[in-house]
């Protein structure tokens, strides 16, 4: 009873059932940690370790937090999917303070992404997932909410370690 009561909890949370959009100040934490409780299925699946390193001090950004919700949504979902089946897999989410900015870092040890298509993976339809696997619009709606939210995003990857940086000013 205590995990579908987590489970609604998060839902609630997650779809901001209780609430009429708008910009509001919101706890990123929460956030995250109510994605990666919905996920939680696809963790243990693939027996993925998390790995939490969140700074508590961190100010409340004034954003819409449902389309927050699918920005951590898609990027913890892709890091699932480059993800090991085998028990190896890790995943990371990182918090803090840089300069004037609030920083999430969402890493993976998994595949990576190739070079040659970095600059690419934000553009529309762009997928390098198999034919009904993917819609290539997960990374572009990341984009354009964190630019409509003055944020941006970055990344780092290589074979073996997958950063996106996702930085709110603040």
């Amino acid at each position: 009873s205590s995990r579908i009561s987590e489970l609604v909890t998060s839902i609630k949370s997650y779809s901001h059932m209780d609430s009429e959009p708008s910009m509001e100040f919101v706890d990123l934490h929460k956030g995250v940690n109510s994605t990666i409780t919905m996920l939680k299925f696809k963790f243990k699946r693939k027996q993925v370790a998390i790995e939490k390193a969140m700074d508590p001090n961190l100010p409340h950004v004034k954003a819409l937090e449902g389309e927050l919700n699918q920005v951590w949504t898609n990027l913890i979902s892709n890091a699932l999917d480059a993800l090991p089946d085998d028990g190896t897999g890790k995943f990371i989410v990182r918090s803090y303070r840089r300069r004037n900015n609030i920083c999430l870092e969402f890493e993976d040890n998994g595949t990576g992404i190739p070079k040659d298509i970095q600059s690419r993976i934000f553009e529309p339809f762009f997928t390098t997932k198999g034919i009904g696997e993917g819609t290539g619009m997960g990374l572009d709606i990341v984009h354009r909410v964190l630019k409509r939210h003055g944020g941006s995003i970055t990344v780092e990857s290589e074979p073996g370690r997958t950063c996106f940086l996702v930085c709110f000013p603040g």
